[in-house]
């Protein structure tokens, strides 16, 4: 098997900070490269490196692609077509030529023949024409290279068939679900014939089911294009399944290489063991809540008890989970908590200082006294794509400071949810979606706690996260706790996120309270229907 890209020595570097280190690699032809690592480990600019489409300042070592080329035409073919004629022109054989993207300048006419030869899948980049049919999508690409317009429809119907989706090509490409837009993604790219597939994280925010659509059609392309492929996903098992070889990305080095079951083991390994016993001392009781009742009048079903006569405490630099399926209330009540909803009958009040506030009463002395010490991070967070970091934590939350002095806070806020003081510096000029979904996570976390809360509410913190993303997610939850001493309250249907993750748990059932104390017995006590539901929600 014909070696097809060499790595040799490559570093990378953004503003002094080292996101590459010493990266030596080689891909054969046709051969499957699993990446895996953290959030921030470098798999995704190691991606960007690979796809050669940008110019890095801060960049050496080599990327060299072994090719085959048509001297009369320019066509590049993979290097096992060397010797064989041109298929794009019929006039030339293919010679051996090689090309490094780390020394090759990007507008050599050359570099562009390779990298329209590279196809790539993003994990929130669907590229698509929103308002387009999905068939004008895919016919647009065609058109796009060259194809007449009586061939591309025929075209782009096989290719829909390909990627599993020819039901859909009549669908506006803005109104399908995600796996399906990645599936008209891979479409799109599979227009070029592809010798090498990038596909980082193409199923990172899907839900495992849909993921597997997604990667069952993405290994079928590789195999019937018999392309070369460099994936990276936080799904351990897909590496496993689909890679030929893998490696473990960590702080921008490769620590690890080697067969993809032992790989992926070995990374489970790494990232899985989260230590929730540090040296955190739990105080006094910061919430009470007595006799809680919200009710609502329905049409259909007359009175309903959305939270039902329950009781229960929350103590300071406690990690509290209310937990149950859909309905269960568990929303209703953090509402209550937090003096968006008006609770029908009981109590809540919230310690400031040593004085307790009411929460059903309105005004600055009241509620508006203990929220100004309370925050809350809904499961869809937005951060300012068009602002810096920095700026998601100074003035786009209303932190006015002197600069230096904003800086200083945001690091140490940011190493408070598990940054290290350097990843922290190197990520506050650059944009929300420039770094990975982990660290969207931590920063609008560290915009939360910028304005110093006491009690922090989290709403489905995890979502459809991967389990390396969830890791990350507690990781940076337990580092807040133990370093801020903040209390937290985590809504959630992720049974095994609260079981890892609380130190009690509240488990509600139609409005009630089932019962309170440590998760792994207030857990025990859900039921195969619930656990089945909480699944599916997940």
């Amino acid at each position: 098997m014909a070696v097809f890209i060499e790595v040799k020595d490559l570093s990378l570097e953004f503003d002094g900070v080292k996101v590459l280190k010493d990266i030596n690699l080689s891909i054969n032809e046709g051969e499957v490269l699993g990446i895996l690592g953290r959030s921030g480990s470098g798999k995704t600019v190691l991606m960007h490196v690979l796809r050669g489409v940008e110019e890095y300042e801060g960049i050496s070592g080599s990327v060299i692609y072994h090719l085959a080329r048509c001297e009369k035409c320019g066509h590049i073919e993979p290097p096992s077509k060397t010797g064989e004629e041109c298929p794009a022109c019929g006039g030339d054989t293919l010679k051996p030529f090689d090309a490094d993207f780390v020394k090759m300048p990007l507008h050599d006419p050359k570099r562009k023949d390779i990298t329209k030869r590279i196809a790539i899948m993003l994990q929130r980049t669907f590229a698509l024409y929103g308002d387009d049919r999905v068939i004008a999508n895919v016919v647009n690409s065609l058109t796009e290279i060259g194809v007449s317009s009586e061939d591309a429809l025929s075209k782009a119907v096989d290719l829909l068939e390909k990627v599993q989706l020819s039901h859909r090509m009549m669908h506006v490409a803005r109104d399908l679900s995600g796996g399906e837009k990645q599936r008209v993604v891979l479409a799109r790219q599979l227009v070029r014939d592809p010798m090498l597939l990038i596909a980082d994280e193409p199923t990172g925010t899907l839900d495992p089911r849909t993921a597997k659509v997604v990667h069952d059609v993405i290994e079928k392309a590789v195999r019937d294009y018999n392309m070369t492929m460099v994936i990276t996903s936080h799904w351990s098992d897909v590496v496993e399944d689909l890679a030929d070889k893998a490696i473990i990305l960590e702080d921008g080095a490769i620590v690890s290489e080697g067969d993809p079951a032992d790989i992926s083991k070995e990374f489970m390994q790494r990232v899985c063991s989260v230590d929730k016993s540090c040296e955190v001392e739990i105080g006094d009781p910061l919430i009470r809540v007595d006799n809680l009742v919200k009710k609502y009048i329905s049409v259909s079903r007359g009175v309903v008890y959305a939270v039902d006569d329950i009781s229960f405490e929350v103590k300071e630099s406690e990690i509290f989970g209310l937990a149950g399926t859909s309905g269960a209330g568990k929303t209703t009540t953090s509402e209550i908590l937090m003096g968006i909803v008006q609770p029908t009958s009981g109590e809540v009040q919230v310690r400031v200082g040593d004085e307790w506030i009411d929460m059903k009463k309105p005004g600055p002395e009241c509620r508006g006294r203990a929220l100004q010490y309370m925050g809350i991070l809904h499961q869809e967070y937005g951060l300012y794509n068009h602002r810096t970091i920095i700026d998601n934590l100074t003035e786009s939350i209303g932190i006015d400071l002197p600069y230096e002095l904003a800086v200083r806070k945001a690091i140490n806020t940011l190493m408070s949810t598990g940054f290290t003081e350097e990843k922290a510096k190197s990520i506050l000029s650059k944009m929300s979606d420039e770094i990975s979904e982990g660290e969207r996570h931590r920063v609008a976390l560290a915009q939360i706690l910028m304005k110093e809360p006491v009690i922090v509410v989290m709403d489905e913190p995890t979502g459809t996260m991967d389990p390396i993303t969830k890791k990350d997610v507690t990781r940076s939850i337990l580092t807040a706790r133990e370093k801020m001493g903040d209390t937290f309250i985590i809504v959630s249907h992720d049974m095994d996120f609260l079981q890892e993750i609380c130190d009690r748990v509240a488990l509600m059932r139609s409005g009630k309270i089932v019962d309170v104390g440590d998760p792994d017995i207030v857990l025990s006590q859900l039921t195969e229907e619930e656990r089945l539901e909480a699944a599916t929600e997940s």
